[in-house]
């Protein structure tokens, strides 16, 4: 009945035979003969389709090309629409970009005089579009956008009032079942051809001028949104309402929306009701502790004044993840200066241990008077950390010459096992290129070394280069590392020239033993050791010189930590995922007998190599 309709409106704007014509092609396309169009303008590849009218009669073809779009005066909506899903379906390119394209094309054509008027022929579009099925609803988004961005230009009052009519009327049918669209459409078309409820109001009358009444069309609006509401299409529900001025339902509505975590209809709502409903969904928030939404709805709706304290609330919860993570640059440019919150991270500097950064933050800013400030409520007391002392260290030694670095090389290369870490000065511009790795650790039980290799690879490229082979390409040698696939692949990028980081000889990543240990490295060392590891160093500055003292001991203990992991797994514990009698045969599977930094590494049995039987049985000498 509704395309018997809108096929009568067509034949009095189009004439009687273009739309039987078109109706034909549209009955043969859906039978399924196959066609080809002339798409060129759209730059996808050009073809030229042709349409038998009548499969058993020798009759003229019909052509349709994509000249059509130049002149859309004697065009209908099913051609219009069966050129736009053939230049989609056509095109090699990916599908947001052949959306866009498209939605460029509804743009320029919309300026080609459709008939009856650019508005008008949308709606028919929309009245047309269910019969392409699978197509129907991003089409539907793909016209609307496109009608919107032309309606910011021209458009005759005639052609708007009339197209307001039809969509009033199309979302009618639609509400009824009578015209298959997604209810997220519906209050994109209501909204981008104006109709308010008087629209819908009217429709109704001209279907039904005997039942007519002011309120009929409210009532049938508010059946259909609480159909929305029983299969939970809040937003849909919420901009319906919006664009009807709708304010029957409070507060229940709102908490309802919440307790189904809808928070982005129950911000659009509230913000349709105003700034009470809003307050009481910013207060939710706070209680739920999402200070983020909270914040994000103050800023955006100037409700600084009646929740004052949110934003450092806000900001507070931001720099102690931030804090957390070890980005302590991050959390200081995150202040802008604001001295509660600069206060703030001095204090959270402090509870980490972080001496220096609560220095460095004092001396910046001038904070002599900052013990005045509240203290931060971190619900702990301050975890018990494991210090380099406690590991019987005799000595961390700095290499930035040839003789250190030579010595350091001619000392390790007497050792069964060393712990490899590196650091690097974190890069927190997103999309450029991260930092050249600064240091480079390689510790034995009693000795860490420390390896400058910023200024080793500027003074003495070739000698570092030989070096750090002897240690790296040495198959006596086991190397432990934590995640090395990283520190391996950030090695090569930093230093591509040199050999030396190009491939790897007898290496055990630590964490393939544990999988399912959490925490990274620190967590480990808890588990294995009884302490975690103090992190707050982990993101500081490793291209300064010289490095502080607490930097320096940081590096070392990464390196020194992983010789006495792998003591405890080798002679004293196993795994907790490991079976019993299984614990010596276990880590040495996951040792690694040869890797390129450019390929991916195989893990061979540790059993058939020789090497790996002579760690077995002597204790890592240092």
């Amino acid at each position: 009945m509704i395309l018997r309709k809108l096929t009568q409106d067509l034949y009095d704007e189009l004439g009687k035979d273009l739309v039987l014509r078109d109706l034909q092609i549209l009955k043969l396309l859906k039978c399924g003969y196959s066609r080809k169009l002339n798409i060129s303008s759209m730059g996808f590849e050009e073809r030229v389709a042709e349409l038998p009218i009548d499969k058993d009669k020798a009759e003229p073809h019909l052509t349709l090309s994509l000249h059509a779009f130049s002149d859309l005066s004697r065009i209908s909506p099913v051609v219009f629409l069966y050129l736009l899903k053939e230049c989609y379906v056509c095109g090699t390119s990916k599908a947001t970009t052949k959306f866009r394209a498209l939605q460029q094309q509804v743009y320029l054509v919309l300026n080609n005089s459709p008939q009856p008027g650019p508005a008008t022929f949308i709606v028919h579009c929309l009245y047309v579009l269910p019969l392409f099925e699978s197509y129907s609803d991003g089409f539907s988004h793909l016209l609307v956008s496109g009608l919107r961005r032309f309606l910011k230009g021209k458009i005759t009052s005639a052609d708007r009032l009339k197209a307001k009519d039809l969509a009033a009327q199309l979302f009618l049918d639609v509400a009824r079942g009578a015209v298959c669209h997604d209810d997220r459409i519906l209050a994109k078309i209501l909204e981008v051809f104006g109709v308010k409820l008087i629209n819908i109001e009217k429709a109704m009358c001209y279907l039904d001028t005997e039942k007519c009444s002011s309120s009929k069309g409210k009532t049938f609006v508010e059946k259909y949104i609480l159909k929305l509401l029983e299969s939970q299409s809040y937003m849909s529900a919420v901009s319906l309402l919006e664009q009807l001025s709708i304010h029957q339902y409070g507060e229940s509505f709102l908490y309802r929306m919440i307790q189904q975590k809808e928070f982005r209809a129950a911000e659009k709502w509230a913000t349709f009701m105003g700034k009470s409903m809003l307050c009481i969904l910013v207060q939710e928030y706070i209680n739920m502790n999402v200070l983020k939404g909270a914040y994000g709805i103050i800023k955006r709706n100037n409700l600084q004044e009646e929740f004052p304290d949110v934003y450092h609330k806000y900001k507070e919860s931001s720099l102690k993840k931030l804090a957390e993570k070890g980005c302590w640059d991050v959390a200081e440019e995150r202040t802008k200066n604001d001295r509660q919150l600069l206060e703030y991270l001095v204090y959270l500097a402090m509870e980490a241990g972080y001496s220096e950064k609560v220095d460095e933050l004092c001396d910046r800013y001038s904070l002599e008077g900052f013990l005045k400030a509240k203290e931060p409520e971190l619900g702990s007391l301050r975890s018990r950390y494991l210090h380099l002392h406690e590991l019987f260290v005799d000595d961390i030694i700095w290499v930035d010459e040839v003789d250190g670095l030579q010595n350091a090389t001619h000392y390790i290369e007497g050792c069964k096992v060393v712990g490899i870490d590196c650091e690097w000065k974190p890069n927190y511009v997103k999309g450029s290129k991260p930092n050249k790795v600064s240091i480079m650790q390689i510790a034995t039980e009693k000795m860490a070394f420390i390896f400058d290799l910023i200024r080793l690879y500027n003074e003495i490229p070739e000698v570092l280069d030989s070096c750090l082979a002897r240690i790296l390409h040495s198959s006596s040698i086991l190397k432990l590392g934590y995640n090395f696939q990283c520190d391996i692949q950030q090695l090569a990028q930093s230093y591509d020239e040199l050999k030396c980081f190009k491939h790897y000889e007898m290496l055990l990543d630590i964490q393939n033993v544990f999988k399912e240990t959490q925490g990274g490295l620190s967590g480990l060392a808890k588990k294995i050791l009884g302490a975690g590891l103090n992190k707050t160093r982990r993101n500081s500055n490793w291209e300064q010189r010289p490095l502080t003292k607490n930097q320096i001991e940081y590096a070392a203990l990464d390196a020194v930590v992983l010789i006495h992991i792998f003591c405890q797994i080798r002679c004293h514990s196993q795994p907790a995922d490991v079976q019993d009698g299984n614990s010596k045969m276990e880590w040495k599977s996951y040792i690694i007998s040869h890797m390129d930094s450019t390929k991916k590494s195989k893990i061979l049995p540790g059993s058939e190599r020789k090497p790996q039987d002579s760690i077995i049985d002597h204790p890592p000498s240092g």
